[in-house]
Order: structure tokens, then sequence, then C-alpha cells
């Protein structure tokens, strides 16, 4: 199970990466686009993923893990429910979405 302390140090381990207030919650962007933020019930995070079809993937494989609401369908967005998930998996996920976030560049020097 992962804190909202562990996702900030993993996210802010992040190329570029910085924490702000987004709906009342803590938030992660880079270059000024958010790529992840806690949800208020503070037991979710809620995170953009490449694609609607890997958002269904991703609920179809693990439904105790991911989940969504009526209010992010037509979004490629996903909640992930913190305490389904180990620091390594969360570090993947935010890894994954800063990349969907970063501007090409960045992204490429952080794999290259």
């Amino acid at each position: 199970m992962v804190t909202e302390d562990d996702i900030r140090r993993i996210a802010l381990a992040l190329p570029e990466t910085g924490e702000k207030t987004m709906y009342g919650t803590p938030a992660f962007c880079v270059s000024g686009k958010w790529f992840a933020r806690m949800r208020e019930d503070g037991d979710m995070l809620v995170l953009p993923v490449a694609s609607e079809e890997e958002k269904a993937e991703l609920l179809a494989a693990e439904p105790a893990t991911f989940s969504t609401t009526p209010h992010y369908d037509g979004y490629a967005i996903v909640l992930v429910r913190l305490g389904q998930v180990g620091p390594e998996q969360m570090g993947e996920l935010l890894t994954d979405a800063w990349r969907l976030r970063a501007p090409k560049r960045l992204a490429a020097e952080y794999d290259g």
C-alpha cells in the first residue's frame, strides 16, 4: 500500500515536476500539465492513461485496483486505489502518466 507521501516522493523525483493544488487536493505537474492528483477522499489517485482502450483494459484486468466514475466517461483517466498498489507499481504508473504529459524532449532525455 502506498501513501500520499509515497506518491509525492515518487512524483517529485521525476524531472521538472512540481506540486500544486487542483480541486483542493495535491496535484503533480510537468511543464504546466497535470499528470496525477489525489482525489478528495484521500484513498485514490487520478491518473491519465494513453487511451480509452488502455483504460478499459486496466478496468477489466484489475477492478480492485482501477476504477472510474461517470465524471471520467469519455476520458483516458483512471482512478487508482492506493490500498491496492505497492511503491514499485505506483512508480510505474506515475512515470507512465508523466511521460504522457512531459514534453517529448524531456521524456526522451529521461528514457535515453
